[in-house]
C-alpha cells in the first residue's frame, strides 16, 4: 500500500500499482515524454487493452489541481531514480532500490535456453501482460534491462531480495506464507564489519594497528582452539555414553527376571575359573590337629576314590566345619585342595543373596554344573548360615527358600555330585537349618576350636619365622600369656610386635616388642598423654602392688608375668598372670585365690591410705571375684549349706533359696577380704619395695618383681 498526503486533499491510501497507472494520464502535461507516450500505445497489444487492472484518474487521486511542476515533483519523489537526466551508466555505477542482481525471463525454458520453444509464441504459463511498471518505465525511456520481468518467483529470489536490502513489507500480505517468512529471514542479520573498517571506526592510532591485528589473530587462533577442545570433549562424553548404553543394554539381555538386572555377570565368577591350590598343603595348618587328621580321609577319597567304593560304601558329599572366627576354617579347605591337587571353587554365602527372584538359585546350579564338570574338586562355601539359615515363612521374603532349596536339591538329588566334596564352613551353627545338616548332604562336621598352648607356641613360630626376630624371643612365654587367642589373633600379634620395632628404629623384634603388642590387643594402646598426678600414681603403685603381692605369696594362684601403672585403655594399671599351662578345669584351692587377688587391691588401699580414702579402682576386681563366688554356689557345687545343686535361673527360685544364696556369696567374698588383708599385713615391707619401686620404674616383669620381695638390687638400686 502507498500512502499520499498532500495541503489540497485528505489522505489518501492507494495501492502503488494503481497510482502508476493513474501516472499514465500525464501525458498531456508533461511534453517531454508525449511521442514516446505515442510510439508505446500505438505498439501496445490488445490484450494490454484488454487487462483488468483497475485504472484511476486523477480526478480519483484528488490530483486534478496539482500543475505540471507539481506533478514532475511528485513523480521524482515517488520515483527519484526515473529522470531522463540520468544516462545508462550512471543506473549502472549509481545504487538504487530499483536495482536487481538478477533478471528472469517470461518463461522457465526462455530463462534456461535464451529461446522460446514455441516459436515465438508466448506460452500459457508465462506472464502475457506487461506490469504496470514496466509500462511506466517504457514510458520514461528507461532501460528495459534493469526491471525484473518475472512470470515467477522462487525461495531462492526472494532469499536474495531479502539480503539486498530491499523492504517486502510492501508487498501483499498474503503474497509469502507466514510460515516461510521466519525461515526467509532466519539468516538475516547485521552487515559484519571488517577489520579495516573497525580500525577506522575505533579511531586506533596508526602505530598500533598492527598489535591491534596481533592481538586479534591470537584471539582468534585461542577461540578456535577451545571450540576445537570442546569438540573433542563432546566427541569422548558421546563415545563414553555410547560404551554405557552398550553395557546396560548387555547387562539387560543378561537378567532372568523382568529384564532387569544390575550385574553383568552370569552367575558366579568364582564357579568359572577355580583355584589350583598346589603351595598350600596341610604343613601350613598349624595348632588343628585333630581337624587335619579328620580331613586326611577326605584327601584320600578325592586321590583314590576306588579305595572307598570297592566296598559298597557312599562316598561323602559335604564337611561341615564349626569354629569361632580365625581358627583358620578357610586354610583348612584350602589345604584339602592343595592337599588332593584338585581344582577348588570358593564361593561366600552372600554371594547368592540377591534382591531378584531365582537370581540365588541360579548361581547354585551355575556353581555345581561347572564343578561336575571339573571332577574331582572341592566346593568350599564360606559364611554358610547366610545361604542355608532355617526357612521361615516371612512376608517380607516371600522367595528367600529357593535359593537353600536349590542347595538342598544339588547336594541330595536325583542327579549324584560324583567326586565333588562341598566344604562349608561357619561360626554360627544353631542358624543352619536341619535339613541341611542331615546325613546325606554335610555328612561330617568337624570342630576346629581355638589353639592350645601348644597350638598357639607352633603359630607363633610359624609367623615369627617371617620377620626378624631376636634369638632370645621365647614362643612358648608370649603362648602361656595369651589364653584364647585364635590363629587371626596371633598373627596380629606377631604384625604389631614388627610394627613396634620399626617405630623404635630396632632392627630385629625382641620380646619387649611382643609384650608390648599382647598389652595392647589385651587392654588397648598406652595412654602416655595422660596426665596424673602424683597421689594418684601412689594410690595406684600400692593397689598394684596389694595385687602381686597377693599373687605371689598365695598357693594356687596363677605365676605373675608383669606389673605396671602404665594406663591402658580404661585402667591406669594391672598385674597379668601368666599360667603355666591351659586350664580345662579349676580346683576350689584355685578359686579361691583368684578370688583373694582380686581382693588384694582394695586391701592395700584401706591398709595405707585409711578407710575413708579408698577409691573406686577396684570396681573390676569385685566384679571377677563375685562372678567366681557365684559360680561356686549356684554352677560348681561348693557351698556347704546348699549342697551339691545347681542353680541356673535365681528368679524361678524361692524367696528363701534366694536368700541362701546371696548369704553364702557374702560369706565366700568376705572369707577372702579378710585372708587378703592378713597377707598384705604380713608383707609390709615387701608391698612397700614393691610400690616404690613401679613408681620409679612404671613396668616390672616377673623376674624384677622377684629381685625387689627377695631385698635385691634393680638395675643399681638396692634395697
Amino acid at each position: 500500500m502507498f500512502s499520499l498526503s498532500t495541503s489540497l486533499q485528505p489522505q489518501v491510501t492507494v495501492q502503488l500499482s494503481h497510482l502508476i497507472n493513474a501516472l499514465h494520464s500525464l501525458t498531456g502535461s508533461v511534453s517531454s515524454n508525449t511521442s514516446v507516450h505515442h510510439k508505446h500505445r500505438e505498439n501496445t497489444p490488445e490484450q494490454e487493452l484488454n487487462s483488468t487492472e483497475p485504472s484511476l484518474t486523477l480526478r480519483d487521486l484528488g490530483l486534478t489541481d496539482l500543475g505540471v511542476g507539481q506533478l514532475d515533483e511528485l513523480v521524482e519523489k515517488l520515483l527519484p531514480c526515473v529522470s531522463q537526466q540520468d544516462s545508462p551508466s550512471q543506473l549502472r555505477t549509481e545504487p538504487n532500490i530499483w536495482r536487481t542482481s538478477h533478471l528472469s525471463s517470461g518463461s522457465f525454458f526462455l530463462n534456461k535456453h535464451g529461446f522460446s520453444r514455441m516459436g515465438g509464441v508466448t506460452p500459457v504459463f508465462s506472464r502475457q501482460n506487461k506490469s504496470p511498471l514496466q509500462t511506466l518505465c517504457t514510458d520514461l525511456q528507461y532501460l528495459p534491462s534493469l526491471v525484473p520481468n518475472r512470470g515467477f518467483k522462487t525461495l531462492k529470489s526472494k532469499t536474495r531480495r531479502l539480503q539486498g536490502g530491499i523492504n517486502s513489507s510492501v508487498e501483499p500480505e498474503g503474497f509469502t506464507p507466514s510460515f516461510m517468512k521466519g525461515f526467509l529471514t532466519r539468516d538475516k542479520g547485521p552487515d559484519v564489519e571488517t577489520l579495516d573498517k573497525l580500525l577506522k571506526n575505533k579511531n586506533i592510532p596508526d602505530g598500533q594497528h598492527d598489535a591491534f591485528k596481533t592481538g586479534f589473530a591470537e584471539g582468534f587462533l585461542k577461540a578456535q582452539a577451545l571450540t576445537q577442545r570442546t569438540q573433542e570433549s563432546l566427541r569422548r562424553m558421546r563415545l563414553i555414553l555410547l560404551v554405557l548404553l552398550l553395557l546396560g543394554l548387555y547387562g539387560l539381555s543378561k537378567t532372568p527376571f523382568l529384564s532387569v538386572r544390575f550385574r553383568t555377570t552370569s552367575g558366579l565368577d568364582s564357579a568359572v575359573d577355580p583355584v589350583q591350590m598346589k603351595n598350600v598343603t596341610f604343613d601350613h595348618v598349624k595348632g588343628a590337629e585333630e581337624a587335619k587328621n579328620e580331613l586326611q580321609e577326605v584327601v584320600e577319597f578325592l586321590r583314590n576314590p576306588q579305595k572307598f567304593t570297592v566296598l559298597g560304601g557312599k562316598l561323602p558329599k559335604g564337611i561341615l566345619l564349626i569354629g569361632p572366627p580365625g581358627t583358620g576354617k578357610t586354610l583348612l579347605a584350602r589345604a584339602v585342595a592343595g592337599e588332593a591337587d584338585v581344582p577348588f571353587y570358593y564361593a561366600s554365602g552372600s554371594e547368592f543373596d540377591e534382591m531378584f527372584v531365582g537370581v540365588g538359585a541360579s548361581r547354585i546350579r551355575n556353581l555345581f554344573r561347572e564343578a561336575k564338570a571339573n571332577a574331582p574338586c572341592v566346593i568350599f562355601i564360606d559364611e554358610l548360615d547366610s545361604v542355608g539359615g532355617k526357612r521361615i515363612e516371612s512376608p517380607m521374603h516371600p522367595y528367600s527358600r529357593q535359593t537353600i532349596n536349590q542347595l538342598l536339591a544339588e547336594m541330595d538329588g536325583f542327579k549324584p555330585n560324583e567326586g565333588v566334596i562341598i566344604i562349608g564352613a561357619t561360626n554360627f551353627p544353631e542358624a543352619l537349618d536341619n535339613a541341611l545338616i542331615r546325613p546325606g548332604r554335610f555328612d561330617m562336621q568337624v570342630t576346629v576350636p581355638r589353639p592350645d598352648v601348644k597350638g598357639r607356641t607352633e603359630i607363633l613360630k610359624w609367623y615369627l619365622k617371617k620377620i626378624k626376630v631376636d634369638s632370645a624371643v621365647e614362643a612358648e612365654v608370649i603362648a602361656r600369656g595369651t589364653v584364647g587367642f585364635s590363629g587371626a589373633e596371633l598373627e596380629n600379634l606377631v604384625n604389631q610386635a614388627a610394627l613396634r620395632a620399626a617405630v623404635d628404629g630396632k632392627d630385629m623384634v625382641t620380646m619387649k616388642e611382643l609384650e608390648f603388642a599382647k598389652d595392647k590387643i589385651l587392654m588397648g594402646p598406652e595412654r602416655r598423654s595422660a596426665e596424673i598426678d602424683q597421689r594418684n600414681k601412689e594410690i595406684t603403685a600400692y593397689h598394684e602392688s596389694g595385687h602381686a603381692i597377693i599373687a605371689y605369696y598365695t598357693k594356687g594362684a596363677m605365676p605373675i608375668n608383669k606389673a605396671t601403672i602404665m594406663p591402658r585403655g580404661p585402667t591406669l594399671g594391672h598385674v597379668s598372670m601368666l599360667p603355666e599351662s591351659d586350664r580345662w578345669s579349676e580346683t576350689r584351692a584355685q578359686l579361691l585365690a583368684q578370688m583373694d587377688v582380686s581382693m588384694g587391691g582394695r586391701v592395700a588401699e584401706e591398709l595405707i591410705f585409711g578407710n575413708e580414702n579408698i577409691t573406686t579402682g577396684a570396681s573390676s576386681d569385685f566384679d571377677s571375684a563375685t562372678k567366681i563366688a557365684k559360680m561356686m554356689v549356684t554352677r560348681f557345687g561348693m557351698s556347704e549349706k546348699l549342697g551339691v545343686m545347681t542353680y541356673a535361673d535365681l528368679t524361678k527360685q524361692s524367696p528363701e533359696t534366694q536368700a541362701a544364696i546371696e548369704h553364702e556369696v557374702r560369706i565366700l567374698l568376705r572369707d577372702s577380704y579378710e585372708r587378703a588383708k592378713v597377707l598384705l599385713k604380713s608383707r609390709a615391707k615387701e608391698h612397700k619395695y614393691l610400690a616404690e619401686a613401679l613408681l620409679q620404674y612404671e613396668t616390672l616383669d616377673a623376674k624384677e618383681i622377684q629381685l625387689v620381695l627377695e631385698g635385691k638390687t634393680l638395675e643399681g638400686h638396692g634395697r
